[in-house]
């Protein structure tokens, strides 16, 4: 599987077997942790055999089953596109899964974020976690707005890297399907931005990883 067709095939599932991971990629995903960690700054951790995070109301409003491993997105306080680098490097990681056969689903509200068991510095706070594992089935694809509500370039004018992007950041998960980013292109840089709302720091950064694994190209 390569990066779009992760990307296409990705879907958020919320109910997973009840097995643990296997050790192959257990192995993996920490060594993607520790690479993602590298170049971040961040301190994203990989916690496993946890069923309490989990455990509460909305959890189990939220229909979660069997969730017990996560990705505990965490990092210093003091940086200021925190949430953003979460979302990027988080979403590295949900793709890179994807390609080991694994499932996922972005959590930032439903999870007992005091029982999560990421080891957290003084200076340092959880900003979401990311259920994984494998699950019962494979999630289903969400509606997307137009592609003229969320990108200012015609689509007979767009590069062909650039449509490429275009396509694989509608089809990034986002808090409530909400979609609230905006593409542009300004020169030969593609330019993202996003309006204000409750976690859309974390959709930008899901959304530019998934506009620059597909197109090849960094964006702003």
């Amino acid at each position: 599987m390569d990066i779009r067709e992760a990307v296409k095939e990705r879907h958020s599932v919320r109910q997973y077997r009840d097995i643990p991971l296997g050790e192959e990629e257990r192995r993996s995903l920490e060594e993607l942790v520790a690479q993602c960690n590298a170049e971040s700054g961040l301190n994203i951790q990989l916690v496993c055999d946890d069923p309490e995070c989990f455990d509460t109301f909305l959890a189990h409003y939220g229909k979660f089953k069997n969730a017990k491993n996560y990705i505990a997105m965490t990092g210093k306080k003091s940086l200021e596109d925190l949430e953003e680098r979460c979302g990027y490097y988080g979403q590295r990681i949900v793709l890179e899964a994807q390609k080991m056969g694994l499932n996922t689903c972005w959590v930032a509200g439903t999870y007992g974020k005091g029982k999560c068991k990421a080891s957290l510095q003084k200076d340092e706070k959880i900003v979401c976690v990311i259920a994984i594992g494998y699950g019962e089935n494979s999630g289903s694809k969400h509606k997307s707005k137009a592609v003229e509500k969320l990108c200012s370039v015609p689509e007979a004018d767009m590069p062909t890297w650039f449509k490429n992007g275009v396509k694989a950041a509608m089809m990034a998960p986002t808090a409530l399907n909400q979609q609230k980013f905006r593409i542009a292109l300004d020169g030969e840089d593609a330019v993202i931005t996003t309006g204000s709302g409750p976690m859309t720091k974390i959709d930008l950064g899901i959304v530019k990883y998934n506009f620059e694994a597909v197109s090849g190209h960094k964006c702003k």
